[in-house]
Order: structure tokens, then sequence, then C-alpha cells
């Protein structure tokens, strides 16, 4: 077969082989969309966190769904991007929050809408496997409470700070505000604000604040109205601004205050009255707890301006589909340009000198090859053309001068003439070895 042409040959892989690699790659595919759409699969929000997703004593879940049934929209949040929305904004930071990064979110909204900062109380840890309690999941173990380390680094007028204190023995688990009143469920844990640039709105027996709003210059007469306080001058003071509703007592608005009523009926009017009589929704952080995670990848495909790109993808996939299921039968595999084996490169290389034209750059090469393989066989030291003329004499008085034939051969002006010369000098050769 000449080099260059195709031949039918059977298929390089098995067709089953082939078969299952594709559907292993379809399967894998379908999945990595499945999880780029649900984010990313790490921990879930049920984990045992003080944030609005958590069904621990320390979480937020009860107070999320009371909102909910009450008509509220409700959001629960793990996009950084989202925090800067008109709705209610509720972050709950852990103790180790960053002081810097919290004062960023909240002064960012001063002109977008309303905040409320509940603060971390418990340190609380997951039930061990082996403690003979019947946990359900995200449920934890209260250990014990303290401060938040960020709040005295908070910058500007959130600069504030909280103290949490034994007050059982003289009755100060006792909290009143906004017409409601009631008890801790922790007497030997209650946290208060130790400031006064904090408005109080629920206080304990002892007039120490749980919940307030801070005292910034701003304009807010629902708030003052429902704190008795008398009504302020709007001209002197900035009507655009937002509130930011702090809360120092974790237990008026996690799971664990959530399971008596006059607790749950307080956060449900904390929350209206942080809303200054808005009909807005309610956003729950999740990013301030380790839960944050960027845009959906999916959905960010089909959003401009990268929906451009996605449909070129698609339309460039069909096309490939399509000329992959046209192709009929094996495909057709190419010949070796050169065959395996001495002779067919010698002739190969042959027939390219020939296709040149350079015949002629051969001759005084071959000639001195020549040369060296009669010196060789005369015994000669140097491949000489008198010492090769006098040996070849002795040893075959009638055989032709090796001289006058390599002349003709590096004097041959055409193919017929070098080919001749050269079989002339290829004979003597022959001849010696016979």
């Amino acid at each position: 077969m000449t080099a260059g042409t195709t031949s039918g040959r059977a298929p390089a892989f098995n067709p089953r082989v082939v078969l299952a690699m594709l559907l292993v790659g379809a399967l894998a595919f379908l999945a990595m969309l499945y999880f780029i759409g649900v984010g990313e699969p790490g921990r879930g929000e049920n984990d045992g966190g003080a944030h609005g997703a958590a069904k621990g004593l320390n979480g937020y879940a009860a107070l999320a769904q009371l909102l909910e049934d009450d008509g509220y929209d409700v959001a629960l949040t793990r996009n950084r991007g989202r925090l800067d929305g008109d709705d209610l904004l509720i972050l709950t930071p852990p103790h180790f929050a960053d002081a810097e990064e919290l004062s960023d979110i909240i002064e960012a909204r001063r002109y977008i809408g309303p905040t409320l900062v509940i603060l971390p109380k418990w340190f609380a840890g997951r039930i061990p496997p082996g403690a003979d309690v019947e946990a359900g999941k995200g449920w934890v173990t209260l250990y014990d409470a303290g401060e938040p380390y960020w709040l005295e680094s908070l910058e500007g007028e959130l600069a504030m700070s909280a103290e949490v204190a034994d007050l059982s023995s003289d009755g100060a688990e006792q909290w009143r505000g906004l017409g409601y009143s009631g008890t801790l469920p922790e007497a030997g844990k209650v946290m208060a604000f130790e400031t006064a640039s904090v408005v109080p709105v629920v206080t304990d027996a002892s007039e120490r604040v749980l919940v307030g709003y801070l005292d910034d210059g701003g304009y807010y007469p629902v708030l003052d109205d429902a704190v008795g306080l008398a009504e302020a001058d709007p001209d002197a003071l900035d009507s655009e601004r937002w509130n930011v509703m702090v809360v120092a007592e974790p237990d008026l608005f996690n799971n664990y205050g959530m399971a008596d009523r006059a607790r749950a009926d307080l956060a449900r009017e904390v929350v209206y009255l942080a809303m200054e009589g808005q009909d807005i929704g309610v956003t729950f952080d999740l990013t301030l707890n380790g839960l944050g995670q960027t845009q959906n990848l999916l959905t960010l495909a089909f959003t401009p301006p990268f929906l451009a790109a996605t449909l070129c993808l698609l339309i460039a996939m069909v096309v490939v589909a399509w000329r992959a299921f046209r192709r009929f039968g094996p495909p057709l595999a190419e010949a070796r340009a050169i065959a395996f084996g001495k002779s067919r490169l010698v002739a190969n290389s042959a027939a390219f000198i020939q296709r040149t034209g350079r015949i002629h750059l051969l001759t005084a090469p071959y000639a001195e090859l020549i040369a060296q393989r009669l010196a060789k066989l005369l015994g000669l030291r140097r491949a000489e053309p008198a010492a090769i003329d006098e040996a070849l004499h002795r040893r075959l008085p009638d055989a032709p001068s090796f001289t006058a034939r390599a002349d003709d051969l590096r004097g041959a002006k055409s193919k017929h003439e070098a080919l001749r010369a050269a079989r002339a000098l290829k004979d003597i050769e022959r001849t010696l070895t016979q």
C-alpha cells in the first residue's frame, strides 16, 4: 500500500468502554450542575450556632418562624451582597466576630434600612454523642456566658459595653418594657448594657438596659413615642437615618426565650418597633456566623452579561454532538508514510533523492565510499586511488582501473551516466569478494 492512503480498521477502543466513559462523564456533569445549583455541600445551617437557621437553645429559628407566621417576608441570607436591602436586617454576630467588619455592615445601612443587632452571650457546644439524652439535630449544651470580645472595639457611635452578672439574688431576672413583663430563663446569667448611648426599651428590675436603640442624633419619632420620650425637633436631628436597635440579653429573642409567651410577644413587638411602622420584610444574616457563600454560579451563568457566553457554549455542544452522531462506520486510519524495515527506508530515501533531481550530489561521496571498502578488502591503510590501482593489478591483473571509473562517476552529466559509472565501481568490489 502506498504512503498517504487510508484503510478501514477496527475501532481503536472497545465501544462498550467508550459508552461507559460517556455515561460516567454525563453523570458527573449532572452532579456538578446540581452541586453548583445548591451551593457548597459543606456543614448545614442547623449547626448549633447562634443565628436565624439554628434550632438549638442559642439559635433564632423560632423567632424567624414566629415572624413568618405573623405574615412577614422572612429571608435567611448567606450572601454578603444582600445585606444592603431595605428590609429589617437582624445581625447575630458570634463572640469572635470582626468588629471592623460588623461596623462597616451597620454603617453602610444607616440610610438604607433599619438594623437589629442581637449580642451573643452563651458559649455553647453540641451535645456529646455519649450523653444520656435524646438530642435532636442542632441541639446544644450551654456551658457559660460572657460578653462579646468585639463590643468595645466598635467604631464611632456603635462603641458600647455590656456585662454579664448573676442578679438572681435581688430579683433582677425580672424584665419589663413596651407594656410587657416577665422573667428571664437564666436568672444567674443576665447581660445588660453599661452605656448612656443606648435609649432603654426593655430593662431589668435594676433598671439596666436589656434592649435599646442607639442615641445617635437620628430622628426616631415612632421609637421615642414607644418608650415615652418627648417629641424631638426634626430640624435638629437627622431625619434620613434609620435606627439601630441593639439587644444585650439574647434570651429574650433566642429559642430558649421563645419558650415563654411573654418573651415571644416582646420579641415580636421589638421587631415591629425597629421597622418604625414601615411595611418591610425581615432578613436574618448568616454570613457573620461563617455560613456565607458567593452567588449561585449556575444562576449567574444565565444572567447577563454571562448569558451570551452560556448560549454560545450550548450551541457549540449541540454542533459537536450532531457531528459525532452523523459519523458512520469505523474511523479510517491513515497508513504510514514510511513503512517499517531497512529496505523500505532505503527505497523511500532513494525515491526522494530521485524526485528532487539531486543524484549528481551523491557521485563523489559514493566514489569515496567504494574507495574505503576496496581499501579494506585489499588490506590497505589508506584509501588512495593509486595504491588501490596497484593492489588491484597485483590481485587481478585484468581488473579495470579504479581511478578511471571513479573519475567517470564524478564527471557524470546525467542520471543514466551516474548510475552506469556507479555500477562499474560496484562490479570491482563484487569481483574482489567472489
